[in-house]
């Protein structure tokens, strides 16, 4: 093996892996991870910004702190800016960087592809953040309901900006979505079958399916409204005889499996994160599974649970009742496995598992309100008031970010070598924990008393003010909570403690290398026996059978020959013109040619670009 190891990488391309250049034109699934992570994180703290201005206007009764419509502006785009461009791109980050690590792949099935899915979403991203500098962001909210995006409503280019940036993300996340199933299925390693593949691996394998079904529902929308505001083709106008609804019906059919998308990631890492800091396996593994699953079904048959009050009839609202009930039985298994998991473990209370277990309890108090809304007479009542505010909190920030941050902490040695400090880790939690309830939690009374959201100001007389006194304070010990984060990162990757290659004991294939892993992954393809392979190598003596043997650091045994992709730079130029021709298109039809003809001669390169010397 030593040839295989010692031999990969000549002089040239180890002088391609350091600078900037490098980053650009790598096609390696960790540092394309790397990208995502920054990159998402980055747009967290804009969105986070955006919350903070937001909670500063409402502080006080009758403000004039900010404008009403720069307030219309800030709502719509922090909550874009959360779910398409921190949240769901974290999600992406774990699954470019761990699942290949996890099934024994030495990459995804098409490493340009991914290197083209980060630029398309990075070249998005700032198409639908620059409408700010050209015109104003779009204020319609992130579901855009046809009237409002409407020319006579919106005239400026501000919903152009959300529909042309909207669709370049759609495309990377369905690129990314299609690399990731084609690469579960077809690129594990001998002897790991679908039922041992670890439950993150699953989720991704799982959201890949919900974003490759659900995203051309929405691309199908954009396009109708984009045609509609440009050449007067009246989709959605009731003055020809259209339904506005079918707007509605459109974008929650891709929103509600949206949600899951955001979602499903973190309940993967959790997954991993309770039973390490166990010392058990995970209670009932293939319920698990099979409840991801079914949440991944069932999550298109809820959509019109978010249009009760639209005037469906009673027997559409009875069937998406029912259905919006019954996708709490998996999340109810999910939930179950997870304690049970937890009871009579060893518990070690890491930041990774406290993270773990706070998603746990605040993913429990937002399903419980969801439930809630699976009532007609219920969801009427608090239909477009902070109750509703409250709730995908308590499910995004309490489900998702708490549980993103738990994958942080726990896979950060794998990605650096070095620790978090545990110190600081866990001072972060309890911030962020204390901050999340304080900020939401007075969310549900001020929208049963009836408070409307998106409004950007109320009066005095209302009795409002103390509450959203209180969750101002909060959202400011979330902003807290985030400083000490960014302290604790930057300080541990420079001077953080050396980690080793398993520093939780690890029960999965990505804790068998070193850390940070070497380009090629696996020195040697492992043989996976169990779903839980490293552990069962290790712990031979909790085994009634033989143990198991796996593969992948170890440098010995037979040689290996290894292929890795050489990088590329026309990823970023295919990426650039499509971003660009869609940017220019809201200017003028003609000036987006030049980007289309960038992002063409980028495909000609591509496709015909001389193969480099194979690095083996």
């Amino acid at each position: 093996m030593a040839t295989a190891v010692g031999a990969f990488g000549g002089a040239d391309h180890a002088a391609s892996k350091s600078g900037v250049w490098s980053w650009i034109t790598t096609v390696d699934h960790k540092r394309i991870g790397i990208l995502y992570g920054v990159t998402a994180v980055t747009f967290f703290l804009i969105g986070g910004f955006e919350a903070l201005l937001i909670r500063l206007q409402l502080a006080e009764a009758e403000s004039t702190l900010i404008a009403a419509g720069l307030f219309n502006q800030l709502f719509t785009m922090h909550a874009l800016t959360m779910i398409f461009l921190a949240i769901m791109p974290l999600g992406a980050a774990f699954f470019n960087f761990i699942v290949p690590l996890q099934i024994g792949a030495r990459d995804v099935a098409f490493p340009r592809l991914n290197a083209l899915s980060y630029w398309l979403f990075l070249f998005g991203a700032l198409l639908l953040n620059s409408s700010f500098i050209f015109g104003g962001a779009p204020d319609v909210g992130w579901f855009a309901y046809a009237n409002l995006t409407a020319l006579e409503y919106s005239p400026s280019s501000a919903v152009d900006f959300f529909a042309l940036g909207m669709l370049v993300l759609g495309v990377s996340s369905l690129a990314a979505a299609l690399n990731f199933i084609i690469t579960i299925l077809n690129m594990r390693a001998p002897g790991m079958t679908l039922m041992r593949m670890p439950v993150f691996t699953w989720m991704t394998l799982v959201v890949s399916f919900l974003l490759v079904f659900a995203l051309p529902i929405l691309t199908v929308g954009l396009v109708q409204l984009l045609f509609w505001r440009e050449f007067g083709m009246p989709f959605f106008s009731a003055e020809a005889g259209a339904d506005p609804l079918l707007w509605q019906h459109i974008f929650w059919l891709f929103g509600h499996p949206e949600v899951y998308i955001l979602i499903l990631p973190a309940m993967g890492i959790v997954s991993e994160i309770l039973p390490t800091y166990s010392r058990k396996p995970l209670f009932g593994y293939s319920t698990v599974v099979f409840a991801g699953v079914a949440i991944g079904f069932m999550g298109f048959a809820v959509w019109a649970h978010h249009m009760f009050t639209v005037g469906l009839g009673s027997i559409a609202l009875a069937a998406f009742s029912a259905s919006t009930m019954l996708i709490a039985v998996p999340t109810g298994i999910k939930i179950f496995n997870w304690i049970a998991t937890l009871w009579g473990g060893s518990i070690q209370f890491t930041t990774a598992m406290l993270f773990a277990l706070g998603f746990v309890a605040l993913f429990v108090i937002g399903g419980l309100s969801g439930v809630m809304h699976a009532s007609p007479p219920v969801d009427t009542q608090q239909q477009d008031t902070y109750f509703v505010v409250a709730h995908p909190h308590y499910v995004l920030f309490g489900g998702s970010i708490m549980g993103l941050f738990g994958g942080i902490y726990y896979w950060f040695p794998k990605m650096t070598g070095r620790l978090l400090s545990e110190g600081w880790g866990k001072l972060h939690f309890w911030l962020m924990f204390i901050g999340m309830n304080v900020t939401f939690g007075p969310m549900h009374l001020v929208g049963i008393d009836g408070m409307p959201r998106r409004i950007n100001t109320y009066d005095e007389s209302m009795g409002w003010e103390l509450l959203n006194q209180i969750e101002t304070v909060g959202a400011f010990i979330i902003a807290l909570s985030v400083v000490v984060f960014l302290v604790n990162f930057f300080k541990s990757v420079k001077s953080g403690e050396p980690a080793g290659d398993d520093p939780w004991d690890g029960r999965t294939l990505e804790w068998s290398i070193a850390s940070p892993p070497p380009e090629y992954n696996f020195a040697r393809i492992p043989v996976v026996h169990s779903n839980e392979p490293l552990w069962d190598q290790k712990h031979p003596e909790l085994k009634h059978d033989a143990p198991p043997v796996i593969a992948g650091g170890a440098d010995e045994g037979a040689e290996e020959s290894i292929h890795m992709p050489n990088p590329s730079y026309w990823p970023i130029v295919v990426a650039f013109g499509t971003a660009l021709a869609a940017g220019l298109v809201i200017v003028n039809p003609w000036l987006a040619s030049i980007g289309a003809v960038i992002g063409v001669l980028g495909i000609y390169g591509w496709v015909f670009e001389p193969a480099g010397p194979e690095h083996h």
